[in-house]
């Protein structure tokens, strides 16, 4: 029998045995089941900056953690490898939520703080970041989650509580721009507006050429996150080719620090990336 799959604005209406979009949901005899839980494709220890954080335990250090699978299908990813490929397109190796939970304990001699679910887009396997989260708070760690953010209030609702801090790519700030994508800009909206009321939030903003570099959008962008709260910090991050855009050029430095600019001027912590 078909079912719908609830976790994200695409719904995906999924015939038995047929994966979702984003390649990590299957019908299961009826039941929509993560099929990537526990399969692992990355795993290291990054200094909490980089996911980016910057100002969420800085200095410190986050084991950060990868599977395969993505809702969105961003032309620039630097991380297609894996967000992109379907289960067979990958190596992967299966990590319990509570084997990772020993491993995040073991290295906080060397730092470590927690467990960041990131490189693909974590929440389309939803459960491992919620089983693992709750082992993290046993163990007096911390849960990060880096997302797109393109999950239902359902998703989010069920999975917030559980979660310490979240670096949200806001990818933009036109609808035209996130259907490019994939995606939904509202769908975003919201996940924001909830995250921010619950955790700690930090946003990214890749700007892409001849694509959502405009001050005016940036100027859009950055006034609505301030009407949620001015002092939630905003990365504005340059574009390097990448994927499918290998024969655009990267962003000009200078246009990078122009948005930076006009970000804070609604703003409070406006961070510039890859620069």
């Amino acid at each position: 029998m078909r079912v719908t799959c609830p976790v994200c604005m695409h719904h995906c209406q999924l015939e038995p045995d047929q994966v979702g979009i984003c390649h990590a949901r299957k019908n299961e005899q009826g039941n929509i089941v993560s099929i990537n839980y526990g399969k692992i494709t990355s795993l290291a220890l990054d200094p909490i900056e980089k996911k980016p954080l910057a100002r969420f335990y800085p200095k410190n250090f986050i084991l950060s953690v990868g599977s395969f699978g993505c809702n969105l299908r961003c032309p620039f990813c630097q991380n297609f490898g894996i967000s992109m490929a379907a289960e067979k397109e990958v190596r992967t190796k299966f990590i319990s939520p509570s084997h990772l939970t020993e491993q995040a304990i073991e290295l906080i001699k060397n730092g470590n703080i927690g467990v960041a679910f990131t490189y693909n887009e974590p929440l389309v396997g939803y459960e491992y970041v919620l089983d693992t989260s709750r082992l993290l708070h046993e163990a007096g760690l911390k849960s990060v989650v880096v997302t797109n953010g393109s999950v239902t209030t359902a998703i989010a609702e069920l999975v917030l509580p559980h979660i310490d801090a979240l670096n949200i790519d806001l990818k933009g700030f036109s609808e035209k721009y996130y259907k490019k994508l994939g995606g939904d800009l509202e769908t975003t909206k919201k996940f924001i507006t909830l995250a921010a009321s619950q955790c700690h939030v930090e946003l990214t903003t890749l700007i892409v050429p001849g694509e959502n570099d405009t001050r005016e959008e940036m100027a859009a962008l950055s006034a609505w996150v301030a009407r949620i709260d001015k002092d939630i910090p905003l990365h504005v991050s340059r574009f390097f080719p990448r994927y499918n855009m290998v024969n655009v050029d990267a962003t000009p430095v200078s246009t990078i620090y122009a948005l930076a600019y006009e970000a804070r001027k609604n703003l409070q912590y406006v961070y510039t990336g890859n620069c």
